[in-house]
């Protein structure tokens, strides 16, 4: 109990200690050499080599309404800190006031009509003996931390974001360019046809077959067209645009960004560093760690320390005066000895928050692993699927040369050439598809290692 007798005092509630999951030593899904640039991660969306890719991140993290919203939070949760710390110093009120009036008296029923002027100083400081005050302030310096990394989690999401739809943009822009191809290709086996059937060398089957693969094919090329321009209303949005004010800029045909870089996957643990998410959720446990500690104070006796220094006089001139002044100074206690149990409820209130902060931090954690493994292993068999594909589109390019050949000779029946024409529009569908795919699995494992960010790059966390 000497710490009521001294002015700095003790702090009751717990203390914080900085949270030590256990972690995996390596990850299951890493089959690549691994490059321990970590740097990479900052502006990982460069290593694609594109122009455009780069142009619309840079803008995006600088117009996007979201990531705009959580910088007006770290300014509340700064001022919110600057009130809190308020708490620590002296607070003076000032104030006056004038009064005209008669007051009657024993001996002077009738007294004179009177002017009274009234100014003077008011000061109260709480002594934090207990440290309810410091421990507020330790939460709202969780909160601005709490605030900072939701700031940079929304920048990874964000960047993510523009990153995959820009993908999807160019992957329907280049499954336009394959039904094109193939609907050239088609047409002109189409007109083959119909010259075969006015020669009396086909029958009016192919002819049938012919056209209906045509317009099949020519069917799909609007469905790819709306969806390349969804994607450009989503990455205006994304940049803070109206929907439509980047479609002169984005419309032209472009390919699938490609590159197959050694990412600086590292060790599970560094995630409690790298990831966002994850710091804000610790933020969370020692935020509401140190409110334990406010509510406990509450338990405890308030010290403080009041004066006041006034002047009064019935004339305005020289009411700032020794003779009219007067003042008073001394201690104050103010101790809650009955709060029908208020008190000790919300300790138990703050804890139960403590312990939900601690599992949805346990969550955060382990859903973290799951995003790096998920994307490893999505990204690892999309490889192969894609070497696959690329052999299969060779193959099907020479079935639909050599079929082609042999039914303008006479020597197959269009059969053949529907099958391979098909079988190649299937497989070079699927490889735009896969090449997109390879792409976005990229950055879905950028953003499971919580890549796009660092302290420096962002001033808004000074």
């Amino acid at each position: 109990m000497s710490c009521i007798f001294t002015l700095t005092g003790c702090t009751v509630g717990p203390n914080y200690h900085r949270q030590e999951p256990n972690m995996p030593l390596t990850w299951f899904g890493k089959t690549k050499p691994i490059n321990d640039d970590y740097s990479k991660l900052v502006h990982w969306w460069t290593e694609f080599n594109d122009s455009n890719l780069t142009s619309l991140v840079e803008r995006a993290t600088n117009t996007n309404l979201d990531l705009l919203q959580a910088q007006a939070r770290i300014r509340q949760a700064r001022a919110a800190r600057g009130i809190a710390e308020g708490g620590l110093w002296p607070s003076v009120d000032a104030g006056g006031s004038y009064t005209r009036g008669r007051i009657p008296i024993f001996n002077n029923p009738n007294p004179p009509t009177r002017n009274l002027f009234l100014t003077g100083l008011d000061a109260v400081w709480e002594i934090d003996i207990f440290g309810g005050i410091r421990r507020n302030i330790e939460a709202a310096d969780a909160d601005v931390q709490f605030a900072i990394e939701d700031h940079r989690d929304i920048l990874v999401t964000l960047v993510s974001e523009v990153a995959i739809n820009y993908f999807d943009l160019r992957g329907f822009q280049q499954e336009i360019v394959i039904a094109q191809n193939n609907l050239q290709a088609q047409q002109k086996t189409a007109e083959l046809t119909h010259k075969k059937f006015q020669g009396g060398l086909t029958g009016s089957l192919d002819v049938a077959n012919a056209d209906a693969q045509v317009s099949t094919t020519a069917s799909t090329i609007p469905k790819f067209e709306a969806s390349a321009q969804q994607s450009i209303y989503n990455l205006s949005v994304l940049l803070g645009l109206e929907p439509t004010a980047l479609l002169k800029e984005l419309s032209a045909l472009n390919p699938i960004p490609q590159t197959l870089p050694l990412v600086p996957i590292g060790i599970p643990s560094e995630l409690l560093r790298r990831r966002p998410d994850i710091r804000r959720a610790e933020a969370a446990i020692h935020g509401a760690t140190a409110r334990i500690g406010v509510a406990t104070a509450d338990l405890y006796p308030k010290f403080s320390l009041t004066g006041s220094v006034n002047f009064q006089n019935d004339q305005l001139h020289g009411l700032i005066n020794s003779n009219n002044g007067f003042w008073t100074v001394g201690p104050a206690v103010d101790w809650q000895i009955f709060s029908a149990g208020r008190i000790r409820s919300n300790i138990e209130l703050q804890k139960a928050l403590k312990e939900e902060s601690m599992i949805a931090y346990q969550k955060t954690v382990i859903t973290a692993l799951k995003d790096v493994e998920n994307a490893l292993i999505a990204y690892s068999k999309e490889y192969e699927r894609h070497k696959n594909l690329t052999d299969a589109v060779v193959h099907n390019r020479k079935a639909v040369d050599n079929a082609t050949q042999l039914y303008d000779q006479g020597l197959t029946d269009f059969l053949n050439v529907l099958v391979t024409q098909r079988s190649l529009f299937v497989s070079e569908d699927a490889l735009v598809q896969s090449t997109h795919n390879l792409s976005t699995d990229l950055v879905a494992l950028y953003k499971a290692l919580g890549g796009g960010w660092n302290t420096e790059q962002l001033a808004i966390s000074k």
